[in-house]
C-alpha cells in the first residue's frame, strides 16, 4: 500500500493508509526529517499555486515493513555479537529508522503496529553505501549490508527474496538521490583552494576584527565561508575508507576470522600461533593450565599491545606469568563476532552429538569440521593439535580430555542467539570438543 504521513489539528503526525481509511498509526514523539512532498504544483509559471491545508501537511512515506536487522559496526567500532531481531522498519525522507519492540508487528505478519515506540536506530542515508552482505558477514540469505557516513554498518534481511530486493532498490534509490546533492569534488578543489589561503583567512579575520566590521562583511561572503565549512565537514571520509585504504587498521581481538587471517595473509592467526609456540615451550607443565585464569589486568594490558600493531614479545618479563598468555587467548576466540565453529555449522554439531551410534557419531563430526571454511579448519586443527598435547602431560598440569572440554566447549561452539535450554545445550557443546579432542588423528590427520 502506499502510505501518506498527515498531521492532526495539534501537529501530531500519523501514517495513512489511501486504500483503508480504517487503517492508521501514530508517530513517536521523536523529531522526524522533513520528507518530499508528493504534492508539486500543476502550474508552470513562476508563482506556484496556493497549496491546500491537507496538501502542506500530506508528505510521502517512501515505505514501511518488518525486517530483521542488527548492527554490526557502531561509528566504526566492531561490535562483538550480532543480536539479530525483527523491527518494524520505516524509510523516509531519506532515513531509514528501526523501531523497538516489534512483537506487535511480528505477530501480525507484515501489518503495521498500532502505535509505534521509540525508535532503536536511525540511519541517515546521505553519504552512504548499500550492498547485498557477503556469506562470510552472516550465514543467513537475502542479507543487505548498509554503511552510514559515520562509520556504522547494519545487516538486513528478509526471507523472501522479492520483499529484500524492494527495499535495497528503494533505499539504493534515496541514497542515490540524496548523495547527488553533495558538492562535487572537483568544484570544491577549485574553490578550496581559495577558501584555504591563509592570506584571504587571515585578511578575513582582520576585516571582522575592525570597527564596523559587521558592516563591511557582506552577507555573502559569510554564506560563502558557511558553505565552505560546510562542504568540508561533509568530505571528511568515513572510518570505513580509511580502513579500506590502509590508514587504519583493524584490531585483532574481535575481528572476524577470515578477515584477520587475509590481512596478515597467513592460514591462523599470528596471534594465536605465538600463544601457543610460547605455552608449550614453557608452560605444558603448569597445574590448571587454561582452567586457572591469569592476571585481568595484565591480560588487558597483553590485549592492547596486540591490538595497537605493537612488537609483541611474549618471552617479554611482563608475560611471565603463562596463565597470562593462556587467558588472553581465551579471550581472543570469546571475542571473535562469530565463534570458531561457525553459528551456520551449531545446530549440525549438536544434532552429529546426539547421535546414539559411535561411528556414525564420529563420522559425522569428522565431516562436518572438515566443512569448515579454511581460516576456521586451520585454526582448529592447530588449536586442538596444541590442546591434545596439553592433555598429554595430564600427570603434571592435571588437564584431563573432560576438563579442556569443559573450558572450551562455550568458547569454541555457541548459538547465535540465547536459547531456552542453555545448561542442556552446554553439555553437548562440551561433548562436541570433547569427541574432536578424543579423535584429533582421526579428524586432523598429520599433511
Amino acid at each position: 500500500p502506499q502510505w501518506v504521513r498527515l498531521e492532526d489539528q495539534h501537529g501530531k503526525p500519523y501514517f495513512y493508509n489511501p486504500d483503508d481509511a480504517s487503517v492508521q498509526w501514530e508517530l513517536p514523539q521523536v523529531p522526524v526529517p522533513a520528507p518530499r512532498s508528493i504534492h508539486k504544483s500543476s502550474q508552470d509559471s513562476e508563482t506556484p499555486a496556493q497549496a491546500s491545508p491537507l496538501e502542506e501537511k500530506t508528505k510521502t512515506l517512501d515505505k514501511a515493513g518488518v525486517l530483521h536487522r542488527t548492527k554490526t559496526a557502531d561509528k566504526g567500532r566492531r561490535l562483538r555479537k550480532k543480536h539479530w531481531s525483527a523491527s518494524w522498519t520505516v524509510l523516509e525522507g531519506g532515513v531509514l529508522t528501526f523501531f523497538k519492540d516489534s512483537k506487535a508487528s511480528a505477530a501480525g505478519g507484515l501489518r503495521q503496529p498500532p502505535k509505534l515506540s521509540t525508535p532503536e536506530y536511525t540511519v541517515e542515508l546521505r553519504g552512504a553505501s548499500l550492498s547485498w552482505a557477503p556469506k562470510d558477514k552472516s550465514s543467513r540469505k537475502n542479507v543487505l549490508e548498509l554503511r552510514s557516513r559515520d562509520g556504522s554498518e547494519y545487516l538486513i534481511q528478509h526471507d523472501s527474496e522479492a520483499i529484500i530486493s524492494t527495499w535495497h532498490k528503494a533505499i539504493g534509490e534515496g541514497i542515490q538521490e540524496l548523495s547527488a546533492d553533495l558538492p562535487r569534488e572537483e568544484e570544491s578543489e577549485s574553490s578550496s583552494a581559495d577558501f584555504g589561503s591563509s592570506e584571504r583567512l587571515g585578511s578575513w579575520r582582520e576585516d571582522e576584527a575592525r570597527p564596523g566590521a559587521g558592516a563591511a562583511t557582506s552577507e555573502s561572503d559569510l554564506s560563502r565561508v558557511r558553505h565552505r565549512l560546510r562542504w568540508l565537514l561533509l568530505k571528511r571520509p568515513t572510518l570505513q575508507s580509511l580502513r579500506e585504504k590502509g590508514y587504519i587498521k583493524d584490531q585483532v581481538f574481535g575481528c572476524a576470522l577470515a578477515a584477520l587471517c587475509e590481512r596478515e595473509r597467513s592460514p591462523v592467526p599470528r596471534f594465536v600461533q605465538q600463544c601457543i609456540r610460547t605455552v608449550e615451550a614453557r608452560g605444558l607443565d603448569i597445574d590448571g593450565l587454561y582452567r586457572i585464569s591469569g592476571n585481568l589486568a595484565t591480560i588487558q594490558k597483553l590485549r592492547y599491545k596486540v591490538d595497537h600493531d605493537e612488537r609483541l614479545d611474549l618471552d617479554d618479563g611482563r608475560w611471565e606469568d603463562v596463565h597470562v598468555i593462556t587467558g588472553a587467548l581465551k579471550l581472543f576466540f570469546r571475542e571473535l563476532p562469530e565463534p570458531l565453529f561457525p553459528f551456520s555449522h551449531f545446530r549440525q554439531f549438536i544434532a552429529a552429538i546426539k547421535l546414539q551410534d559411535q561411528a556414525q557419531r564420529r563420522r559425522c563430526v569428522r565431516d562436518l569440521v572438515r566443512s569448515l571454511p579454511a581460516p576456521n579448519h586451520d585454526t582448529l586443527r592447530l588449536l586442538f593439535q596444541h590442546l591434545w598435547r596439553v592433555i598429554e602431560h595430564g600427570d603434571q598440569n592435571r588437564m584431563s580430555v573432560q576438563s579442556v572440554a569443559i573450558v572450551f566447549g562455550p568458547t569454541l561452539l555457541r548459538p547465535e542467539t540465547e536459547e531456552t535450554s542453555m545448561p542442556m545445550t552446554m553439555v553437548f557443546q562440551n561433548q562436541v570438543v570433547e569427541l574432536i579432542l578424543q579423535r584429533c588423528s582421526d579428524i586432523f590427520p598429520p599433511h
